[in-house]
């Protein structure tokens, strides 16, 4: 394994919306690319880096201790397609449908904006509508697919220069949107100021990202890896909105992805915050959200957890069971390096991903193979790293249950179904 490279941000210890100090809680050690998938001539070149995150101790924001660059995670083989789940195909197409159907509704030649458009499944609902569009996506591969749906994409990142730049050339956005987007993007400055460029005086900037009281509460510790810098609450995001000129004026919780929250900001005064806004707020005042102990309780949590999913992986190959598992996530990276499972434990990762597939996880190189593969294998348990598709994939794996195969989650704790 290659020796963990540190690549702190400009100013190591100081948090990146505020400058104020950031306290360290939690380290899951050292981490590899999580998308970073390899052949075997790649072996003893990968790239690493020390997983550790932090809490402001002014605004409050969870972000990690260290930054990888940009360009090393998101690029011309960036193997992560929004569309590759039914249910979050149907999840963008559902609020692109919002989008025409209340912010854009009424508005002359509107224009939408979005950060981060992936393969384009939100922004193609908007092109058939025929709404002007544009999507920011610098992963050229992903990228291509959304232009071959008809999306309108620039390859490039979403930041003050290139804001501005399209603001000059096409007019104000009326809604600005990212998905699993913005918490990947710790040059947060820029990028707010990027939004004020661009953002029509009555419009709305909306992102929705992993939600950290959802991350607290399961445990869910493998939603911490490299692609996810911040981790927002109602409160960290209304403090940063407020530096930008902005405020935090609607809130939804979400149930995808293992528990988002759908932010909604606007130019400060021009729109009555939502009830929901001041409700999350007293919520996550009451959970201590923002409290040290809180954090620290957490971090203790996956610390067990960490020790009885690699005891009961242990015993099952003592029993003489067979493990494979299930979704070559990007979290799974996280889980496998920080819990050191390797083949000897897991002897393969199914995904239906086909550029992932026929290489080797990130780190502790599992062999990644087809669905068919898993299917023709029958393991007696499959570890699912996909636990937020649980739902979706289990139907789909009927014939594995019926055959006596069970299932292995460690989220919201270690068990077996």
């Amino acid at each position: 394994m290659s020796q963990p490279v540190s690549m702190s941000g400009p100013r190591p210890g100081r948090c990146r919306v505020c400058d104020a100090d950031v306290v360290e809680f939690l380290d899951l050690g050292a981490q590899p690319l999580s998308d970073a998938f390899l052949t075997p001539k790649d072996i003893g070149h990968e790239f690493f880096y020390r997983l550790a995150v932090g809490r402001c101790t002014g605004c409050t924001m969870v972000q990690l201790m260290e930054e990888v660059p940009r360009e090393r995670m998101f690029h011309a083989e960036y193997p992560y397609h929004s569309s590759g789940s039914s249910v979050m195909r149907e999840h963008f197409a559902a609020t692109a449908r919002r989008f025409l159907d209340t912010e854009l509704a009424g508005t002359e030649d509107p224009f939408v904006v979005e950060l981060g458009c992936n393969d384009g499944v939100m922004l193609k609902t908007v092109h058939e509508a025929g709404v002007r569009h544009l999507g920011f996506e610098p992963s050229g591969s992903v990228g291509r697919l959304a232009a071959e749906s008809g999306v309108r994409v620039r390859e490039a990142f979403f930041e003050e220069s290139s804001a501005a730049d399209l603001r000059r050339r096409e007019g104000a956005a009326d809604v600005i949107y990212a998905a699993n987007t913005l918490c990947h993007i710790p040059y947060m400055d820029s990028v707010l100021r990027g939004v004020d460029a661009l953002l029509a005086a009555d419009g709305v900037f909306v992102f929705e990202d992993p939600y950290l009281g959802d991350i607290v509460e399961r445990t869910s510790f493998d939603q911490i890896y490299d692609e996810h810098f911040f981790f927002f609450t109602a409160r960290s995001v209304r403090a940063m909105a407020r530096r930008a000129g902005l405020e935090l004026v609607g809130v939804e919780r979400l149930p995808v992805h293992g528990g988002e929250v759908r932010y909604t900001l606007a130019r400060a005064g021009s729109r009555q915050p939502s009830p929901a806004v001041a409700e999350l707020l007293a919520e996550e005042e009451a959970r201590g959200l923002a409290d040290p102990r809180t954090l620290d309780a957490f971090a203790e949590r996956v610390a067990r957890h960490r020790d009885e999913l690699v005891a009961l992986l242990r015993r099952l190959r003592a029993e003489g069971r067979t493990v494979a598992a299930y979704g070559a996530t990007a979290k799974s990276a996280t889980v496998t390096n920080y819990c050191g499972i390797g083949t000897e434990s897991v002897s393969f990762v199914s995904d239906s991903t086909p550029a992932k597939q026929d290489r080797l996880s990130p780190g502790m190189h599992l062999p990644v193979v087809p669905p068919e593969v898993f299917a023709k294998a029958r393991p007696d348990y499959a570890l699912l790293f996909a636990w937020n598709h649980a739902e979706e994939i289990m139907r789909k794996e009927e014939d594995f249950a019926r055959e006596g195969g069970r299932w292995i989650l460690y989220v919201p704790e270690v068990r077996v179904v």
